[in-house]
């Protein structure tokens, strides 16, 4: 937490996780493929992870891209993907199941959350809820299944658009459930975010595109500091250069990244 606010990152790999370890943030939530929106780790790379950071790892469990209705099958691989990344002490699941007109289904819910429970870690459902026709009943619905967090762009394309729906739905819930906001927020929008939410808590992934026979979404650890200062008017940070190691401020003078954006469009920040 840096000056009451958690901050989460999004990873989309080892390597994207190794960066974000290197900055003040609480957790990390774990994926594959950032560019189709955020798929289930391996098991290995999760391993990986954990070994080497000592944040919060909380791994995404989502076997395909589009939506969020799933196939028997595809709904028993998601609990025994679930129950490995526990089983090996994830801190917590990030997931999401809907019915076909897009409600909560919450019977699948509801065993998922007694799961992740029974570990004693987090259930957390992902932007599945952005999809959810009524936001007021999709959140009494996550309540009533335990669900410990949701992650929602205010049911926008991204949360400086969603900021007014994030704020009522913390106004009206957050005492019974954490409300995460994430979602195209970038050093930008982040100091606006944070006034007009009101939330404690934040999620970004600080995308950018790189190449390599076709591109790919990678996190940036330039991106992550640049946001981290731009919270300062709100969050009283200090500046770069007195959160970073000298290490760690040479990593950012000589980060590849940087140099490898592909063309406009491909540095965003919306995820599941």
């Amino acid at each position: 937490m840096v000056h009451g606010i958690t901050i989460e990152i999004c990873a989309g790999s080892f390597t994207d996780a190794l960066t974000a370890e290197r900055f003040p943030v609480d957790r990390i939530e774990l994926n594959s493929a950032l560019e189709l929106g955020g798929l289930t780790p391996s098991l290995h790379t999760f391993l990986s992870a954990k070994a080497n950071c000592t944040k919060r790892i909380i791994c995404m469990v989502r076997p395909r891209p589009a939506g969020f209705v799933y196939s028997l099958q595809e709904t028993e691989i998601m609990f025994r993907d679930a129950e490995e990344f526990l089983d090996h002490g994830a801190d917590g699941i990030v997931f999401g199941f809907l019915n076909p007109d897009h409600t909560v289904e919450k019977t699948l819910t509801s065993r998922m959350v007694s799961l992740i429970h029974r570990f004693k870690a987090e259930a957390v459902f992902h932007k599945a809820f952005d999809e959810t026709p009524d936001p007021f009943q999709a959140m009494q619905d996550l309540v009533d299944c335990g669900v410990d967090r949701v992650l929602t762009s205010g049911q926008k394309p991204d949360v400086p658009q969603g900021a007014e729906l994030i704020h009522s739905l913390i106004h009206q819930d957050g005492d019974r459930i954490q409300i995460l906001p994430g979602g195209g927020v970038n050093e930008h929008n982040i100091a606006a975010v944070l006034k007009e939410t009101g939330t404690a808590q934040i999620h970004f992934s600080t995308k950018t595109s790189l190449q390599d026979c076709g591109s790919y979404f990678a996190v940036s650890a330039a991106k992550i500091n640049a946001i981290l200062t731009a919270m300062k008017p709100v969050a009283d940070l200090n500046g770069r250069h007195e959160q970073l190691s000298g290490e760690d401020i040479e990593m950012l003078d000589q980060e590849p990244y940087e140099e490898a954006i592909s063309p406009a469009g491909m540095d965003d920040d919306r995820d599941h």
